[in-house]
């Protein structure tokens, strides 16, 4: 009886929360230990795997989440269709280049880009999608800049070792991840 209401007050926050919550902050909202806070992931992951249900439990940045089953996609993508981002190739290129080279300045960007990247640089800012992270400690102290916790949130990652290897083939890349490498060869 106080696991199954446990269960359910884990399940309330993670809904309630929206983003990944860590074990720690769960075990802290919870009051109990971390180590019950494992179980009863473990019981909940289990719970949403059956296959009538909607949702499934994530690992996402350090933390979990409540998500959609893959199978539902085009369901609630309609319901979202207005709150879906859109990055251009540029962004998506820039993007890709910040996501493998992080932490990295503007200039480099550029020089892998070969253009201007500033309106992109400050598009994936607004998007959260960048983090300003720090200032290189070389001439003029140039901004660094590095993904964030969102980045791996909306591309589906647990932590960013999850990333394609630049050089894998393109046969071992899944189509998400295909997006991510449109950045050019470098040569």
């Amino acid at each position: 009886m106080y696991f199954d209401r446990l269960l359910g007050a884990l399940e309330a926050l993670l809904f309630a929360a929206g983003e990944p919550l860590p074990v720690g902050e769960i075990a802290g909202f919870l009051h109990i230990e971390k180590a019950q806070v494992w179980n009863l992931l473990s019981a909940l992951k289990e719970q949403y795997a059956a296959e009538n249900r909607g949702l499934m439990l994530r690992e996402v940045d350090g933390g979990y989440q409540l998500v959609t089953k893959p199978e539902f996609y085009q369901l609630v993508a309609a319901l979202c269709q207005s709150k879906e981002i859109k990055l251009t190739n540029a962004a998506m290129e820039t993007l890709a280049i910040v996501a493998f080279k992080q932490p990295v300045t503007r200039a480099e960007i550029e020089a892998i880009r070969g253009v201007k990247v500033d309106g992109v640089l400050n598009t994936l800012l607004e998007l959260e999608l960048i983090v300003e992270a720090g200032r290189k400690k070389s001439v003029g102290n140039p901004i660094l800049y590095a993904t964030t916790g969102k980045f791996l949130t909306v591309f589906g990652l647990a932590s960013l070792e999850d990333l394609p290897r630049p050089d894998a083939d393109e046969s071992d890349t899944g189509q998400a991840e295909q997006q991510l490498l449109v950045m050019p060869d470098e040569k």
